[in-house]
């Protein structure tokens, strides 16, 4: 299992939308030096092989049988075609995928990505000498696409170690070790092509890139230094074709690492809320603006009772810095919040009518389910995910997607493969006009029918925009 990137992001194996959340890494994770360049690397990968697994998993994939007259889609022509029919009523074939993935404890701890468990109904876990063990499900984090898994170890068992991936320059080697098509144990080894890349999937983007060959299978298994220590996890690639073209994209070990420590103690994975919808400053806002640069965050939305409005900023702010240190961009800001959990107390600097104001606003975490990041995006949970990633619709694509200026919505960044949203029809680049006849002006709309929903047992009804086309989609809890 893998995903592609294209110029935009689509489905489990050719891409599920992703997005990276910066986490607080613990201390002393860090290298002393940066590793020095070997002769060859068959003394790491015969250290380092060992700790690499195949991920396999049984998916089931619930079907509505109808006449394939009735077919909107060429995935539901697929299914039909491909997957059988039984009569009336609902078939649930399975679905068997691999990843990879790379043990980080003696004690059976196991990373790898999101995606590769999807909706798994079993997970097993194959180790390098091909014993198959069942593995259970720790936790997950979708916005950053890391998953842990736990196994009963066995003797003896290879742990790989963390590095630093901020001590990564481009060009350094990078190694990397999975199950491309399922061939275990399989090495490539490129350079590091460039860090804090933004593939547009998500506010909290921060891969890194290599041009070590990453094919389907190789996601969720490590990238190693030339060390030997694991500074990324590898999990997309950009390619026109499906296939490596030398452009890989990895999780920064900085934050797979601190996002499975928060997974194995605690199960979940919390970041700072400040109820802000930050859009970046261009040169041609910031000359508008009267600004010599493009620093800084332009704050297009203010969430009402969120901890930034009880504070005090206001829409038209523009964020300078953080708790003193300057804030690049919006990008840059939302890592740093949701770096900081939920209670934490910052100082956000901010421009208003040419004077600086500073505000101490105490971080908190939106009702009703898990943080959401401050840009307005939302995982949005009750007692069974939506699976859906909001954002309010951005100013300059309301004409493109039929809105005028009053007319509310929330734009479908990303659908979770086998949650009730994509059972229900849900597609990324629909925007949500109405839930239960309700404007939608905000994601916490959506969240709060969602969650009324589930605890009336019924269907939330959504009126959606899709290609200039308004429609109408019931999702069952």
């Amino acid at each position: 299992m893998y995903r592609v990137v294209k110029r935009q992001l689509w489905g489990v194996g050719i891409v599920s939308s992703l997005a990276i959340a910066a986490v607080a890494m613990p201390p002393g994770h860090a290298t002393a030096q940066p590793p020095a360049a070997p002769i060859d690397f068959t003394t790491i990968v015969r250290q380092k092989m060992p700790a690499v697994v195949a991920i396999l998993t049984k998916q089931m994939i619930e079907l509505q049988d109808q006449d394939a007259s009735e077919a909107t889609t060429l995935e539901e022509l697929l299914r039909r075609r491909f997957g059988g029919r039984r009569g009336g009523g609902i078939e649930r074939p399975a679905r068997t995928s691999l990843g990879s993935g790379f043990v980080i404890s003696r004690d059976g701890y196991i990373v790898t990505n999101n995606h590769v468990i999807g909706n798994a109904a079993e997970i097993h876990v194959r180790l390098a000498d091909k014993t198959d063990l069942p593995a259970k499900l720790i936790g997950r984090d979708p916005a950053t696409d890391v998953a842990v898994l736990k196994i009963e170890p066995p003797a003896g068992l290879t742990v790989a170690s963390w590095g630093d991936s901020d001590r990564m320059e481009p060009g350094a080697w990078t190694i990397a070790i999975g199950s491309p098509f399922g061939l275990g144990g399989t090495v490539t080894v490129g350079v590091l092509s460039a860090r804090s890349r933004d593939i547009q999937a998500g506010p909290y983007d921060d891969y890194l890139q290599t041009d070590a060959a990453i094919n389907q299978g190789n996601s969720g298994g490590p990238l190693f230094n030339a060390a030997g220590e694991v500074i990324g996890v590898n999990t997309a690639i950009f390619s026109p074709s499906g296939g490596s073209v030398g452009i890989g994209f990895a999780v920064p070990s900085r934050t797979a690492q601190a996002v499975a420590e928060q997974i194995i103690q605690t199960g979940r994975v919390e970041r700072g809320f400040v109820g802000l919808r930050l859009q970046e400053i261009t040169s041609a806002i910031a000359q508008a603006l009267g600004r010599s640069g493009t620093e800084g965050a332009l704050i297009a939305g203010v969430e009402p009772g969120g901890p930034a409005e009880k504070a005090g900023v206001m829409v038209g702010d523009i964020v300078t810095a953080l708790n003193g240190k300057q804030v690049q961009s919006g990008r840059d800001l939302s890592r740093r919040i949701a770096a900081l959990k939920p209670g934490t107390s910052v100082t956000l600097d901010v421009i208003r009518e040419n004077k600086t104001h500073s505000f101490s606003i105490k971080l908190g975490h939106r009702d009703g389910g898990p943080p959401a990041s401050q840009t307005g995006m939302s995982e949005l949970d009750g007692s069974r995910r939506l699976g859906l990633v909001l954002a309010p619709v951005p100013d300059e694509a309301r004409i493109q997607l039929g809105l005028t200026a009053n007319t509310p919505g929330v734009l479908v960044q990303r659908v979770d493969p086998g949650s009730p949203a994509a059972e229900g029809g849900m597609q990324p680049g629909d925007v949500i006009v109405s839930v239960n006849n309700q404007a939608a002006r905000e994601p916490p709309d959506v969240a709060r029918a969602w969650s009324e929903a589930q605890k009336q047992g019924k269907p939330v009804l959504c009126g959606l925009l899709r290609g200039g086309r308004f429609i109408f989609v019931a999702i069952k809890g």
